[in-house]
């Protein structure tokens, strides 16, 4: 990791990554049979062949062995699987000496860069904690309690999905239990299952045929010993487009001066997703 002595940001330099291939050069390596998935499963986890971080703090989670599935397809059951293994991951991974922070994430679609179509998500554990959950922690919980109004998305039990009040992509979505929940391991698996499967089935379903691209990461609380009591467990969720065929570009003022610039009001935002 280096520091930009400009900015003061943190960069993780990963040349091998260069020569990762780009696309499996025949059939797909993570189907049953395939060069990660050499036997049958439900839901595989292994160390990334090409990490982005050194020493085993990179790995693949296989949502599925059918190829052409989706997250919101896998239903209660299946999504509930992947987040077991989800916080099995991370409570592994945060048990390490050297890993400050784990961060389950995924890139769905190849507009947003993801290489294989078969559905799979990543882990990194960080060696300290990265500056966009270091932010959040920074100041008392807004998520506690937290009543978005006419953004709410879904509810169901503990758990809300809607659309942030400042939300920088125009179909945003934020879930997250009202209860104080620290850690994927701590939170009710089964009732965020069931409300990802909603909210990213009604992703797909805003600009039909297409599926949505998206990108999702899940912010939990640190695992370097500290105590941490702003520390809410939720999943941001930035879907790419903002019409039909129309991606949502970051573009160089917003880059520039760290301002986002978002086209569709929030409450606009959520009442489309309610219609989906």
């Amino acid at each position: 990791m280096v520091t930009d002595d400009l900015s003061g940001r943190e960069v993780v330099i990963a040349g091998s990554r260069q020569d990762r291939p780009n696309l499996p050069v025949r059939g797909c390596p993570f189907c049953v049979g395939g060069l990660e998935a050499p036997d049958p499963y439900t839901v595989r986890t292994f160390v990334n062949r090409w990490p982005a971080l050194p020493d085993d703090r990179a790995e693949v989670v296989l949502y599925t062995p059918n190829h052409d599935a989706t997250f919101a397809s896998l239903g209660v059951a299946g999504a509930g699987a992947v987040i077991d293994a989800w916080a099995e991951r991370s409570e592994a991974l945060g048990g390490r000496a050297d890993v400050a922070y784990v961060l389950v994430f995924e890139n769905r679609g190849a507009a947003v860069g993801a290489t294989i179509g078969h559905p799979h998500g990543q882990i990194y554990a960080f060696t300290s904690v990265p500056e966009a959950p270091a932010r959040e922690l920074d100041h008392p919980c807004s998520l506690c309690g937290h009543d978005p109004g006419d953004r709410v998305v879904s509810a169901a039990g503990d758990w809300q999905a809607y659309v942030p009040e400042a939300a920088e992509w125009p179909y945003e979505l934020r879930v997250a239990p009202r209860s104080h929940v620290g850690t994927l391991a701590e939170c009710d698996r089964a009732g965020l299952g069931g409300i990802l499967v909603d909210v990213l089935a009604r992703l797909d379903r805003l600009f039909p045929p297409a599926p949505m691209p998206y990108m999702l990461w899940v912010h939990q609380r640190p695992s370097d010993g500290g105590e941490w009591p702003e520390a809410h467990l939720h999943v941001h969720v930035a879907p790419l487009l903002r019409a039909t065929g129309v991606p949502r570009f970051v573009a160089a003022g917003e880059l520039g001066s760290g301002v986002y610039f978002n086209p569709v009001a929030p409450a606009d935002a959520a009442a489309r997703l309610r219609d989906a």
